[in-house]
């Protein structure tokens, strides 16, 4: 007959924090090219033009090349296509999205008659997804190493009597892990505190995992910007950022292919589910200025601060887990142990970003443009630091993550009430070995069209970058390789007051 272990905790982990490890924290450190439609066509390189929305989002003191009060919305199509390579065996997966990425209003006054120079104020607000985080990844194939090796990896020195003899809310997480590989059967004692893996047969585990996410990375600016004799632009933003993000991953295993399996006793199959919901907020500034040199010539400087960030995680597992056994009456038996784990609030900080600018103006006919800014990732940090887990998920963070540099270019050709535009990005993996994750290059193109105070533009934006997926952060570490390619198609309608 079958048999059912069913086991429910809701509400705080009382005995440890399980923080999210370093990719994790990368996350909220990267930022994705989003904005206007004029800002994605000509790659984002803005920092010494200004007079966009978005290139607030570069350089603050933007707003003030704007001659008169505007308003724009932009709305964006993503197309992602993650093809995965798991030990040879080859899986595509599309994730489609439709957002209203970008809103925002400038408001310019000018005073012609003052005689210090000071003659232009403009004050905005502008709201953009800094980050969109819906994606969905797949990969399947055999694999030497077992989900047993996961569970190892905590249980190893967890005394059997604190698994057998607490209750469950007692154990801190690792214990909590442990106690799943011990109660799924996927693990057994071989000490007082050691175990071994009780899956048999050896290697050639077929092994399916499932990643789904989606939220996004919000970012409301407020800003501030003066103009001095119209050839110098000072600015500052303050930023209010928050986060919503969900992920889902399902990881199975069976072990019928296995050699030397016994298809008549024990584990046969398993399937490890966790999602993970991570919510909070979190401030930032900006500083920037921009200096016309000539009539063709313009310079710009800006500096955007760490993101400081009070975040919350939840955590819902679930293992399933399906054995044979030949004793009388007995049969299929399923451990579906359902925990929920609300996690304290925790503080991430992500490393700030100096952008260095230059453009050339060919009068009314068109410009070019380019931008670099350097950000170290290894300045990334979670706390409190006193943690363990946070302890060592910031050691990882200085081993392994680097400076990472970021070029745009973009130009623009204007034919009577159209403007052509095109653009290209490159920026360096935030590893020191970029084998976990490329470089990334990204092209765009986009039009535009004036109908005097109502402005339409439009943007194709083709991305790509290659990392390595692992389906857990510790024991069973063996990745699979993602091609990730992106593509975006922003419309931006523009509206002059």
């Amino acid at each position: 007959m079958k048999k059912y272990l069913s086991i429910l905790f809701l509400g705080l982990a009382a005995n440890g924090l399980q923080a999210q490890d370093f990719t994790d924290a990368l996350r909220y450190a990267q930022d994705n090219l989003n904005g206007t439609a004029r800002f994605r066509a000509m790659g984002g390189a803005f920092g010494a033009l200004g007079g966009d929305f978005s290139s607030l989002s570069v350089n603050p003191a933007g707003s003030a090349v704007f001659s008169n009060n505007q308003a724009a919305l932009t709305m964006s199509s993503v197309n992602t296509t993650n093809r995965s390579n798991y030990f040879g065996e080859k899986y595509r997966e599309n994730d489609n999205t439709f957002d209203l990425n970008q809103v925002g209003g400038i408001w310019v006054f000018t005073d012609k008659s003052e005689k210090s120079g000071w003659n232009k104020l403009a004050l905005g607000i502008n709201y953009e997804n800094a980050n969109l985080f819906d994606n969905s990844v797949f990969y399947r194939g055999h694999n030497d190493n077992s989900v047993a090796d996961y569970f190892l990896s905590y249980a190893n020195g967890v005394p059997v009597s604190r698994i057998t003899d607490n209750n469950f809310e007692d154990l801190t997480y690792a214990e909590q892990q442990a106690y799943l590989g011990f109660e799924g059967y996927a693990i057994n004692p071989v000490g007082n505190a050691t175990y071994a893996s009780a899956i048999t047969g050896a290697n050639n585990f077929y092994q399916e995992n499932t990643i789904t996410s989606t939220g996004y990375n919000g970012k409301l600016s407020f800003n501030a910007a003066i103009s001095y004799k119209d050839k110098y632009y000072f600015g500052l933003n303050l930023n209010s950022h928050f986060t919503d993000y969900t992920r889902h991953t399902s990881f199975y295993e069976d072990y019928l292919d296995s050699p030397g399996h016994d298809d008549a006793n024990g584990l046969q199959a398993l399937r490890f589910s966790n999602d993970l919901t991570t919510y909070g907020s979190g401030f930032s500034f900006q500083l920037g200025a921009i200096a016309k040199l000539n009539n063709e010539i313009r310079v710009g400087l800006s500096y955007e601060s760490p993101t400081w960030y009070s975040l919350k995680d939840e955590m819902l597992q679930t293992l399933k887990v399906s054995t044979l056994n030949t004793a009388p009456n007995e049969g299929d038996f399923f451990a579906d142990p359902n925990i929920r784990f609300i996690y304290p609030t925790y503080k991430l900080q992500t490393p700030g970003r100096y952008t260095g600018s230059v453009a050339y103006v060919f009068g009314k006919s068109g410009l070019i443009s380019v931008d670099y800014a350097m950000k170290d990732y290894s300045n990334t940090r979670l706390k409190p630091k006193s943690d363990l887990l946070i302890a060592k998920a910031n050691t990882q963070i200085n081993d392994l993550l680097d400076t990472s540099g970021e070029l745009r270019v973009g130009g623009e050709y204007r034919i009577k009430k159209w403007s052509l535009r095109g653009g290209y990005r490159f920026e360096q993996s935030p590893y020191k070995n970029d084998a976990i994750m490329s470089d990334l290059n990204a092209y765009s193109a986009g039009l535009g069209y004036s109908f005097g105070d109502t402005k339409v533009d439009i943007s194709y934006t083709k991305a790509r970058r290659d990392y390595q997926q692992s389906s857990f952060s510790q024991g069973l570490t063996d990745t699979a390789t993602i091609n990730q390619r992106n593509h975006n198609v922003s419309l931006t309608v523009i509206f002059e007051l």
